[in-house]
């Protein structure tokens, strides 16, 4: 069996970027243990983002990618991009598997809100927003990272096929290192700040940085939304910004010093810095929204905070750090939650079972 595995990441150098191109390599690399040759692409070699003047360059990439079509021959698509690419593979009647990590569709509507704001960008989101979902419309299965992402992409694509994909992770590549000189007790944050969304849950920790000022907080991460928080936070002796971390080294070092691992989102599914933390055994603190539910134990990998609840988020923070015992037994029962639940074996096992049936009718 050839599996085409094509990434939609554009190649930058953000964590999400590099971290979601660098967790469909391990899968890719992984499925071949089922002898399936997989060959992994980025769809920005292929296809170019609407809209474009460069009309000799699309047609060049169209025939770049028919002639990678051509050269592998692959029995399906697996992509976790919403390009074009897609439906340029529908076009070909190869079958498409779509890998859905996040809310697609409050992403886009708030980017219109929010970040673009004249009508030509606008419109470009919408032209965007129509590829995409005439792609995952004629796409042969969706398949959402978690539970909760499968009710809101039924709201917009009811008569879809949906399969719960597994996320796995190589937990052979999370270990300790020597790590880097933070002042403790500490609690860092490992997110970026490029839909304020998510990012703006972090002003919690205006009041939870007041009131516990023998506690370090480190955020390591950026993003377009950064200077909505550093101006809050950074009055604080106690606060400070890292900026963003090299992946994946420096984000092992930054979580092997660290005391507790905060996630503070507002608009998360099942973000894979969750469960790296928990394999490196950190005990962890989520906003209890999403899919974050799914991928960690409340009360036995850490604790699950209620959004926008400063005295729940210092409770619990002091809890793990005035309990050396529970952080360490915690910390250990994550990294065994997340090899059990979400190794890269239990990911393609249950991705080759969804793709069964439909291989047997090629």
């Amino acid at each position: 069996m050839r599996i085409l595995v094509a990434s939609g990441a554009s190649g930058g150098t953000s964590k999400g970027s590099v971290g979601k191109y660098y967790h469909l390599k391990e899968f890719s690399e992984y499925l071949e243990k089922f002898n399936v040759e997989c060959k992994l692409v980025r769809e920005t070699d292929y296809v170019i983002r609407f809209p474009t003047k460069q009309i000799y360059k699309l047609v060049s990439n169209k025939n770049k990618l028919k002639q990678l079509i051509d050269d592998f021959k692959p029995d399906l698509v697996f992509t976790d991009g919403k390009t074009a690419f897609g439906l340029e593979i529908i076009k070909l009647g190869i079958p498409l598997f779509v890998l859905l990590r996040g809310d697609w569709w409050s992403l886009v509507e708030y980017a219109k809100d929010t970040i673009y704001d004249n009508f030509f960008m606008r419109k470009v989101v919408d032209m965007r927003n129509d590829i995409a979902n005439e792609m995952m419309s004629k796409a042969t299965v969706l398949l959402p990272i978690c539970n909760y992402l499968v009710g809101i992409t039924k709201q917009h694509h009811p008569e879809q096929v949906m399969k719960v994909f597994i996320e796995g992770i190589e937990s052979s590549k999370w270990y300790k290192t020597e790590g880097m000189q933070l002042k403790h007790p500490c609690v860092g944050l490992l997110q970026d700040a490029n839909h304020w969304a998510k990012t703006k849950e972090m002003l919690v920790l205006e009041t939870v940085i007041e009131k516990m000022p023998d506690v370090n907080f480190y955020w390591a991460g950026d993003g377009k939304f950064k200077n909505r928080i550093l101006p809050r936070l950074d009055k604080f002796k106690n606060f400070h910004w890292l900026g963003p971390l090299q992946y994946p080294d420096k984000v092992k070092d930054f979580l092997t010093e660290i005391d507790v691992y905060a996630l503070l989102t507002g608009g998360d599914t099942t973000p894979l810095s969750l469960k790296e933390a928990q394999l490196m055994e950190i005990p962890v603190l989520a906003t209890d929204f999403g899919g974050i539910p799914e991928i960690m134990s409340d009360g036995t990998t850490g604790y699950l905070v209620k959004k926008g609840d400063s005295i729940d988020l210092i409770k619990k923070i002091s809890a793990l750090l005035n309990d050396k015992k529970l952080s360490k037994e915690m910390g250990e029962s994550g990294r065994k939650f997340i090899q059990k639940e979400f190794s890269l074996e239990a990911s393609a096992k249950n991705f080759l079972d969804i793709i069964k049936p439909y291989m047997k009718k090629q």
